[in-house]
């Protein structure tokens, strides 16, 4: 496949960082590329430049790739050729050399936001594009500043820019200043009705449009009662017994069974345990502490004195493996908290107590700074080794890393432990959150009604 040159691909991820493109969906964004780079050369000669592009959008839509996929390919393939670096394709996009560079998911994996079919039934057809997209691209960077200001997670600023790329689309890219909450209304209600999506996406749609209505465009969103909201059922979670927890970490390997066994052994979120670094470890109190959690919270949970050898055992290999690292003459070292400053990150990047705990398998490369760092796991492969555990074990319930936390939950609750506390270890901010564990154990409470006195 054919690769960009390293300053194509340096320019490249400059712009997509303006655009407000994540991380992750960089890589997807250079791949479209390089399939349409590929296609150019295959197809294009004596094909006017003007059909290149549809020609190749069609023959994705051929191989079956869904319409948000295609989306995603047409934005990242005008953004390449508005850089003016149609013709470049020669060299490295310096992904080449010793060092392996992160893995590339593949296309069908990557999410961009909401569902794009049936967007058309209130007048407007998400193909047409009639409006200024140049002006929605600038109204994405500046929404991205926002909530970069606000420090929200990356996945709140992934997911809300992702909704108002699609609102735009839905919009037909009309000018900005005649958007009004009516669209709003329209979009949300047609993602309901004709979308089908389930409550919570529909959430997360709402609450970033709000958010775009109230601190990006700075204009009233009022519309709690003019919308049709998805409807919501009541969620019980799905928890694992202990002898299927046992079965599932049996069919697991190295380092995927120790993971799960922080998740479950600790109750964490599966980005809370991907993102443990070694001096989050406290082993003089046995505790692990959480930084940056859900709502930007710090809690700390129980190291389980069962799993200590073998975290021991894997910060010794962290060890190992930063000094391998070091030998490389562009290691930058771990990637740091954005929150943190540059002269402290870049002294603590190095060190052992900034390393990750699941550290991935290969070295990533930042263009910007010209640098290779390490970076932490990632959730696809757990998640691939998950299902595939839990096919071997023969349990016939839908396993996902979250299941863990709750089965903590659950299983600490059949042991009589306080509701507050679990809520305490868990890091709910509502009691409430909690309370849905009760409907997973059998009430150990007597329904017969006593006075105290007589207990």
């Amino acid at each position: 496949m054919i690769r960009l040159s390293k300053e194509t691909f340096h320019r490249f991820q400059i712009r997509l960082g303006e655009l407000g493109v994540s991380d992750r969906g960089r890589l997807h964004y250079v791949k479209w590329v390089r399939y349409y780079l590929d296609f150019e050369a295959k197809y294009g000669s004596g094909v006017p430049k003007a059909e290149i592009l549809p020609q190749f959008l069609a023959k994705l839509r051929s191989k079956g790739q869904s319409s948000r996929l295609c989306e995603q390919a047409r934005h990242a393939v005008e953004v390449y050729l508005a850089m003016g670096a149609g013709s470049d394709r020669e060299g490295a996009e310096g992904m080449s050399g010793e060092t392996r560079v992160v893995e590339e998911p593949s296309p069908e994996e990557v999410e961009v936001g909401g569902p794009t079919d049936g967007l058309s039934r209130y007048g407007r057809s998400p193909d047409s594009g009639s409006g200024s997209r140049g002006e929605w691209d600038q109204l994405v960077k500046m929404m991205g500043g926002e909530i970069q200001r606000r420090n929200y997670s990356s996945a709140t600023l992934s997911s809300y820019v992702a909704w108002v790329r699609r609102f735009g689309q839905f919009t037909r890219f009309m000018p900005t200043e005649k958007v009004s909450d009516e669209e709003a209304r329209d979009f949300l209600t047609n993602l309901a009705v004709e979308g089908r999506v389930v409550a919570s996406t529909q959430n997360q749609a709402f609450n970033a449009l709000l958010f775009l209505f109230r601190h990006v465009l700075k204009r009233d969103y009022e519309m709690e009662d003019r919308v049709v909201r998805a409807k919501t059922s009541k969620y019980i979670p799905t928890v694992l017994t202990r002898p299927e927890v046992d079965a599932v970490l049996r069919n697991l390997k190295f380092p995927y069974d120790l993971i799960v066994s922080m998740l479950y052994g600790c109750g964490l979120r599966l980005s809370e345990c991907l993102e443990l670094r070694v001096g989050d470890l406290d082993f003089s109190e046995d505790l692990v502490i959480v930084h940056d959690g859900k709502g930007q919270k710090d809690r700390s949970v129980p190291l389980p004195k069962k799993l200590r050898p073998e975290i021991e055992s894997q910060v010794r290999r962290v060890e190992k493996l930063l000094k391998k690292d070091l030998e490389h003459p562009d290691f930058g070292g771990a990637f740091m908290p954005k929150t943190m400053g540059r002269r402290r990150a870049e002294r603590e990047a190095k060190t052992l107590p900034r390393q990750w705990l699941f550290p991935a398998k290969g070295l990533t490369l930042v263009p910007d700074e010209g640098t290779y760092r390490r970076y932490h796991n990632f959730n696809q492969y757990l998640s691939k080794a998950i299902y595939a555990a839990v096919k071997k074990a023969k349990i016939s319930k839908r396993v996902t890393p979250h299941t863990f936390r709750h089965s903590f939950a659950s299983h600490l609750l059949a042991a009589n432990v306080d509701l507050r506390t679990i809520q305490e270890l868990l890091g709910h901010a509502d009691i409430k959150t909690t309370m849905i564990y009760t409907h997973t154990v059998k009430s150990q409470t007597k329904k017969e009604r006593v006075s105290p006195l007589d207990l």
